[in-house]
């Protein structure tokens, strides 16, 4: 068995299941002659879905409401005649339980009047959670079977064979319907969702088999053009003339704000340049859309909420090869939204340029708190637009990092980020603050908001032996499950060794674990994630060797792996730690290994042919 690893481098009363039949209601207490008004019920909304469980929450207004209730069933439109949970006034909310997992069930409110009227509301479906895999599991586990090479089936016609095929720039997000929700970048190995709409969606309720959804915004907004248009008079020039057609869509985010309620902030990118040959690039913007149910995919578009912001007033005559001295401070897209633990909305965003920027969004509407925005120029408008909070050169707009993401964790926001070019350089960098908006600290203790380097590593260009490695890992997702684990979703592509473009057009989506050392800091585990039971580790599944790779900084170059032995009496006879010792904790699932904190996982050996489950690590070294 390999065994694997690297190193990040740092510089709700209960309620009685009851069947009703339709012959008990002329009985109800409290029935009369007497005429109710108009009784609405709201249709159900489904929520804290598990393998066994849900609930479901509705509204009953009006009056001569006698009792009301949750019906639910395997089929369409249930009844009282199927399954059937009372609850209590004014609100209804009932949860089921002793459901089975896997299983896609009908539920409907409904309310039974003075008058003898029984009343129901439309029926909404939700399927519950599969089984969680045990620990005696593993021996039956079964490794993914899909292709990471993904060249043959990767055309519009085969998008329900994608899994994780073209993704690019992923954001995930947890659904009130227990499944997980990916959108990414409209780009693909050779483009087939060109012509299919933009942001397009997939889902999966293992983090490791993905359904295919479909795009979440069919046609360009038209306020993109008329809000360039409505800038460039006030800059002095004409109308623009870009197509449409060009447009880039771009890193959207999505984030649910509560029950009922989920936002998308998107990147569209105007191609062409402000004002013809020696000015800088057209502007892009960022807008927002939501919706009630992700998997409705249904998506109401609200419209513009920030652009470009420069501090060099109208001077754009930018030439478009002087990167240091781009017209734009801050770029409009890569947006990150969080709320705080305070209810507090904020919206990150920023790509090269001069940094990111953090601005305060209104809670109610998603949109700037100062709405609308004043003219994107201008020292005395640049507040408006956000303030700074990374930087990693001073003086140069041109510095390679852009992507960021922003989660809060254990009393700290981690700020990660994509460091150096969009192909085969691409690494993962993260700091962290106690505030928002900062300031942003590397492990070292680097005050990144005015320039300085982002440690620790996680990801890095990477080769494990007999095996082709991967290129271009970041520009992530970081979410949790809502039970303490933490993932880390990004697109990864090929080395060019692997034949044909690909370091650039083979953008496969790849989910890894977050561990937090004991340090608060996160590591990502080397390999993917595929659901491997995790059994308890023992000290003697440690002992052996293992493929090591040293995540130490190095521009665009491959870190191959090398052996490090780990023998049964605590020390380590082989690779660059030999002559160390090394120790392991059951309890946390910690390796202790020449004064380096490592966390160990199982998870699965993608590259072994056929694949199979094996332990990693991932840690922290200064």
């Amino acid at each position: 068995m390999k065994m694997t690893g690297w190193l990040a481098w740092l510089m709700i009363p209960a309620l009685t299941l009851t069947a009703c039949g339709d012959d008990s209601e002329d009985d109800i207490p409290g029935g009369s002659s007497t005429t109710p008004s108009s009784v609405t019920l709201s249709a159900p909304s489904v929520s804290g879905i598990t393998q066994t469980s849900a609930t479901v929450t509705a509204t009953a207004s009006g009056t001569g409401i006698v009792n009301q209730g949750v019906c639910y069933g395997l089929t369409a439109n249930p009844t009282i005649s199927d399954s059937y949970m009372p609850s209590a006034s004014p609100s209804i909310s009932v949860t089921l339980s002793d459901l089975s997992a896997s299983t896609t069930y009908h539920v409907r409110v409904t309310a039974y009047t003075s008058d003898k009227q029984r009343i129901y509301s439309d029926d909404v479906t939700f399927t519950t959670l599969p089984e969680e895999k045990k620990e005696s599991d593993l021996a039956s586990w079964k490794a993914p079977a899909y292709a990471d090479d993904y060249r043959n089936l990767s055309t519009w016609a085969q998008r329900g064979q994608w899994n994780l095929a073209n993704v690019h720039d992923p954001s995930v997000v947890l659904g009130d319907d227990g499944y997980y929700y990916m959108y990414c970048t409209d780009a693909g190995y050779g483009n087939p969702q060109a012509g299919h709409g933009h942001f397009h969606c997939r889902r999966s309720a293992d983090l490791v088999n993905w359904q295919y959804i479909g795009a979440t915004m069919n046609e360009t907004p038209a306020w993109v053009m008329t809000k360039l248009n409505e800038i460039r008079k006030e800059m002095g020039l004409g109308n623009s003339t870009a197509n449409t057609n060009d447009y880039g869509y771009w890193a959207p985010c999505v984030r649910k704000v509560r029950s009922g309620l989920y936002r998308m902030y998107y990147a569209i990118v105007v191609p062409g340049t402000i004002d013809g040959d020696g000015t800088w690039s057209e502007r892009a913007f960022i807008g927002l859309m939501e919706t009630a149910d992700l998997a409705s995919n249904n998506w109401q578009d609200k419209g513009f909420v920030i652009t470009n912001y420069s501090d060099k007033e109208l001077n754009f005559h930018v030439k478009a090869d002087n990167w240091q001295g781009c017209y734009y401070k801050y770029n409009a897209i890569d947006p990150s939204f969080i709320i705080t633990p305070e209810g507090e909305h904020w919206l990150l965003y920023g790509s090269w340029h001069s940094g990111f920027a953090a601005v305060q969004l209104n809670a109610e509407t998603g949109k700037t708190i100062v709405d609308p925005l004043p003219k994107p120029w201008g020292a005395a408008n640049e507040a408006a637009y956000g303030k700074r909070i990374f930087t990693r050169k001073a003086g140069d707009r041109w510095q390679g990092a852009e992507a960021p993401e922003v989660v809060w964790h254990d009393g700290y926001y981690y700020l990660f980020m994509a460091y150096d070019a969009l192909d085969v350089p691409y690494n993962t960098r993260v700091v962290r603050s106690e505030k928002i908006d900062g300031p942003y600290k590397s492990i070292e203790g680097v005050n990144v908001t005015n320039g300085g380097e982002a440690f620790p590593i996680l990801t890095h260009p990477y080769k494990f032996q007999s095996s082709q490695g991967w290129v271009g890992i970041s520009h992530c997702a970081v979410f949790d499950d809502g039970k303490g684990n933490w993932y880390y979703a990004s697109q990864q592509r090929f080395p060019a060794t692997a034949g044909g473009n690909v370091p650039n057009a083979v953008m496969l989506g790849g989910v890894r674990s977050i561990k937090w050392l004991a340090n608060g800091w996160p590591v990502v585990m080397p390999e993917r994630y595929a659901a491997v039971p995790q059994e308890p580790v023992t000290a003697g599944e440690i002992a052996g060797t293992w493929e090591h790779i040293d995540l130490g900084y190095k521009y665009g170059e491959m870190k191959v792996s090398g052996s490090m032995t780990f023998a049964a009496d605590g020390t380590i006879t082989d690779g660059p730690w030999k002559g160390g010792k090394w120790s392991f904790d059951t309890t946390t699932n910690t390796l202790k290994a020449n004064g380096v904190e490592l966390k160990v996982q199982r998870e699965c050996d993608w590259e072994a042919s056929p694949r199979k489950h094996t332990i990693v690590y991932s840690g922290e070294r200064r």
